[in-house]
């Protein structure tokens, strides 16, 4: 599918569709070719202007003008030689999205940028769970088109709302897609629209689920998304965030997360602990196990929880800290002892995070939540009886549609009796689309009075006050933002601030273990003065350091893959005309991560020449251009 129509054109006319995928356009424009001296639009502002005030578009536009149609359209689409900003709202699976997609165009060879105003483009990774990351997603795709900015939208928003008003006919990337950025980002910057939104499945074999399948063409199954060993570029290169599935097997009435994320789909055991070998060896010391529903993991694919999270605590070597995801109640219930036996390993945080919602039978019931009260309160005790100190977070929505002052009584009466020491409290908005929305809602003065009533009870205690005075063994993987302490977790994932040292001992302090004394408690986080001889005696870091921030891992399981997918990426824009590069690309040969990649980015022999930069290498499997790449998410 092709269409003539652009965005800076107004309102696709009916006639017009959006190209769905890639193959779609090529085909499209062999059949649907303009004049063979048809000059290539050098950039279609989304804004509705036409006109660039660069430079380079100015020189494109004269060069046009004068007849030399090939210089043109080589300055203004030559892919990787643009300048990119992310910003990603939402939670953890988001997250560790948004870092895949900037480790894929930076090993592409496109610029990462903090800053919006200096990008040719903005990605925008968006979160759908509450109203207010919406609006603020919303209110950043109308800024950058009021600023003439491309503009590709990706994430939760857009995957549940692909005919949006506001970014129905923007390029989009799909919540399973996001392998696939690098193509979006380049028919972007060529004025074209394209929307990748389709899951990935795979045939089912004989040991996945019930193990039968289905006569003729078999049975497909859902994976859980893109190659996990793709290249990424972490927010801090110390914690490596890793989606062990996608989706989930509840239906609650108020979610909007499962119109983008759909049902589960799980990654198989041997690929997430090949990806944790992986980042290890990168020199990670903190791995986060994240999903929609980390408890119900496996069950599509034969296997579960504890199952994986045995395997993975095989190949943890000292000094490198498990911390496992959120999980629902129904599906951690029969695995409760062996959970807890993990929960105690001694390279596994004492943390679990585990969503009551409400105390209310009948609201749990109306939410579709699959559980009791009495359910929730078993995994509580159990965890809690066998697991000494365990940390145990949940969530509360104030004011459901259906909830009634008794029902509310309920919730405060569980939050008295258990006294989380990290509770997540959240008003009730309607979701568009979603069952609850279209139920009367409780008074607007109510829930605010239920929000409050309930906010004020949780700062009425003070979880963390019995520590002080101990010795705890913690790991620092972060700085505050303020610089003033580095940031740690004991064994129970509770944040413990060490001020920062200013004799030059701080590179020695992170991503280590050591002890601490305790000498203040908050209400969210603990204090501690560090014991020296205990850093001297601490696991050490991996063999390999950590990646600096802005640098690039890439794993030899991906190497041939993704050498393949931009060689192959580089040649669809050499027979579309938009680019002078050999077919073949540049050859470079990447040290130290035992895989040798040709042709590791497209265009980098292009890109290298106008950057004067090296596109690929340093000895550790990484790939990172000279200039400084920086993220803006």
């Amino acid at each position: 599918m092709v269409t003539a129509w652009s965005p800076g054109e107004g309102p696709a006319p009916p006639s017009a569709c959006l190209i769905d995928d890639i193959e779609d356009m090529v085909i499209g424009e062999k059949r649907f070719a303009g004049p063979p001296s048809m000059v290539p639009k050098t950039r279609t502002f989304y804004g509705g202007a036409s006109s660039s005030s660069s430079s380079s578009s100015r020189s494109s536009r004269a060069k046009a003008e004068r007849g030399d149609h090939a210089s043109a359209a080589l300055l203004s689409n030559v892919p990787a030689t643009q300048s990119i900003y992310i910003r990603t709202w939402g939670c953890s699976h988001n997250r560790s999205d948004g870092e895949y997609m900037a480790g894929q165009l930076a090993a592409y060879g496109y610029a990462m940028v903090d800053e919006a105003a200096d990008a040719d483009l903005w990605l925008l990774n968006s979160c759908t769970v509450k109203n207010p990351s919406e609006d603020t997603f919303r209110n950043d795709v109308e800024k950058a088109r009021r600023l003439g900015k491309h503009v590709v939208v990706a994430g939760c928003v857009p995957q549940g709302q692909k005919k949006h008003a506001v970014w129905g006919s923007l390029s989009a990337v799909g919540v399973q897609q996001i392998d696939r950025v690098v193509e979006v980002v380049e028919e972007t910057l060529k004025g074209h629209v394209m929307q990748v939104f389709g899951p990935k499945r795979s045939a089912m074999d004989a040991g996945d689920g019930d193990g039968q399948l289905e006569p003729a063409a078999g049975r497909k199954r859902k994976l859980g998304g893109a190659d996990l060993s793709m290249p990424k570029i972490r927010k801090n290169p110390l914690i490596e965030i890793i989606a062990i599935s996608t989706g989930c097997l509840n239906q609650c009435t108020y979610c909007k997360t499962k119109h983008a994320r759909g049902d589960l789909g799980s990654y198989r055991p041997e690929e997430i602990v090949a990806r944790a070998q992986q980042v290890i060896a990168e020199g990670v010391v903190e791995i986060w196990l994240t999903s929609e529903d980390t408890g119900a993991y496996g069950i599509d694919i034969g296997t579960d929880l504890p199952a994986l999270l045995w395997q993975l605590v095989e190949v943890l070597p000292d000094g490198v800290m498990l911390r496992v995801g959120m999980t629902n109640p129904p599906y951690i219930l029969d695995h409760l002892d062996e959970v807890a036996r993990i929960l105690a390993h001694p390279r596994v945080y004492a943390f679990l995070h585990v969503p009551v919602q409400a105390a209310s039978d009948a609201v749990l019931d109306h939410m579709r939540r699959e559980y009791t009260q009495a359910d929730f309160c078993r995994v509580v005790d159990v965890l809690r009886a066998k697991v000494p100190g365990v940390t145990i977070a949940t969530d509360v929505i104030a004011a459901y549609p259906t909830e009634t002052e008794e029902d509310w009584e309920e919730t405060m009466a569980l939050v008295r009796k258990y006294r989380f020491p990290s509770l997540f409290i959240n008003q009730y908005y309607p979701r568009p689309g979603t069952p609850a929305a279209r139920l009367p809602r409780v008074p607007t003065t109510e829930a605010r009075r239920r929000t409050r009533e309930l906010t004020h009870l949780f700062h009425s205690y003070e979880p963390y006050g019995h520590h002080v005075g101990k010795v705890q063994r913690v790991l620092v993987a972060e700085v505050a933002s303020h610089g003033d302490f580095l940031v740690g977790h004991n064994k129970f994932y509770d944040q413990v601030l060490v001020p920062a040292p200013r004799d030059g001992q701080q590179p020695a302090l992170m991503g280590r273990m050591f002890d601490v004394r305790i000498t203040r408690a908050g209400k969210h986080y603990l204090v501690g003065e560090v014991l020296w001889d205990s850093v001297a005696c601490a696991p050490q870091r991996p063999p390999v350091m950590p990646f600096s921030k802005g640098t690039l891992g890439r794993g030899p399981a991906m190497a041939t893959a993704k050498a393949t997918a931009v060689t192959a990426a580089a040649r669809r824009s050499v027979e579309r005309g938009t680019i002078a590069v050999s077919p073949k690309g540049p050859r470079a040969e990447v040290r130290g991560g035992g895989v040798s990649a040709g042709a590791c980015v497209g265009s980098a022999s292009v890109a290298s020449q106008r950057a004067g930069t090296a596109a690929c290498g340093t000895g550790r499997g990484q790939m990172a251009r000279k200039e400084d790449s920086k993220l803006g998410f």
